[in-house]
């Protein structure tokens, strides 16, 4: 950003995110004692298995080159991965979190501008008071929780999935069937009772007060999905930025091992980013209007495994934030709807001289 530009925007602004969720440990149990207090029932935590396994070679192969000849086709691929299954006597993936919601949005964390401050905490304000944005965000946070959309690929194929939401100090409980929530779209016609009273608890504590009094609250989710008696269950898979490959023989780099998966103390878990994206997954106004799917909210509508930014046209979030903190615009609704769901995930939005 130009040096001209930075006198009405700010090199140092920072937001701590609003909603924090937990690592998702994975444990093994019975469908139909899934809630039973007998000791023989207790869930079993989950662990990780390495295997090897021999498998042939199926990645593509450009035709005009030359490794592409039988030879190279016919060698065994090895592998040695990490897998994870239930054991053979469970037919259930029981996963527990925990979510954790702070009120506070209209204070950043760091500013270096105090006009831009006043500005900020003003009109964020003024939009925790419309009725509408708070509202919308947390009945479509409360249905990624009740769908089970933060098992990901563990969702799909279960027979039967409950989520179960615990609110402790408040002594609320809410019992979801995932199934009768879409992951596809935030119809109303999905808006029962139960998903609106969650719904409601998460924007009392969202939106904090007039005065600034600070809010909190600890949602214990725990999801139960029947896929099958010792069936493989999927955590979350390790990114290796550095696993010793560089410089080594193409003999050394067979032995090692090609896919890491990630565990808490021994037991298999999810990462707590992979659980914040689906929560997240809630954008469905990128495309100016209301778009097919819903991706997660990020400043420029990435979506990595598509390589694709559906936020690239002057409606994404620098450009909208701007728009109304500093030229002084007024936003649609859904921009409104984006913009602080962006400020309530969190993240540095400086902008340093270029």
């Amino acid at each position: 950003m130009a040096k001209e530009a930075n006198k009405y925007y700010p090199e140092v602004l920072s937001c701590e995110r609003k909603l924090s969720p937990s690592d998702g440990k994975f444990f093994g149990c019975v469908w139909e004692a899934r809630h039973s207090e007998k000791e023989e029932d207790t869930a079993v935590p989950l662990t990780l298995n390495e295997k090897t396994v021999r498998s042939t070679i199926s990645n593509y192969k450009n035709p005009a080159d030359s490794n592409a000849d039988a030879k190279e086709i016919l060698k065994p691929n090895l592998q040695r991965i990490d897998s994870c299954m239930l054991p053979s006597d469970k037919d259930t993936l029981k996963m527990e979190f925990t979510l954790k919601l702070f009120s506070g949005v209209e204070r950043n964390c760091s500013c270096n501008m105090e006009a831009f401050d006043t500005r900020y905490r003003d009109w964020v304000r003024s939009c925790i008071d419309d009725d509408h944005i708070l509202h919308e965000l947390s009945l479509r946070y409360a249905k990624n929780i009740a769908n089970g959309r933060f098992l990901w690929r563990n969702r799909l194929g279960a027979d039967e999935l409950e989520i179960t939401v615990d609110v402790p100090t408040m002594d609320r409980h809410f019992t979801f069937n995932g199934y009768d929530y879409s992951v596809n779209h935030f119809g109303s016609e999905e808006n029962t009772a139960e998903l609106q009273s969650l719904a409601s608890l998460m924007e009392d504590v969202l939106s904090g007060d007039a005065e600034g009094n600070e809010k909190h609250v600890i949602l214990s989710v725990t999801t139960y999905a029947k896929v099958g008696k010792g069936q493989e269950v999927f955590p979350s898979q390790e990114m290796v930025l550095d696993d010793g490959k560089t410089g080594r023989s193409k003999e050394e780099k067979r032995g090692k091992k090609s896919r890491y998966l990630y565990s808490v103390f021994g037991t298999a878990a999810m990462h707590s980013q992979k659980i914040g994206n689906a929560i997240r997954t809630i954008d469905t106004w990128y495309d100016g209007s209301v778009a097919a799917l819903p991706i997660a909210v990020e400043s420029y509508g990435t979506v990595t495994t598509r390589s694709v930014a559906h936020r690239n046209k002057r409606n994404d979030f620098y450009s909208l934030f701007k728009k109304a903190l500093v030229d002084g615009k007024e936003l649609t609704e859904t921009e409104k709807d984006f913009v602080i769901a962006m400020l309530l995930r969190g993240g540095v939005f400086g902008a340093k001289e270029s």
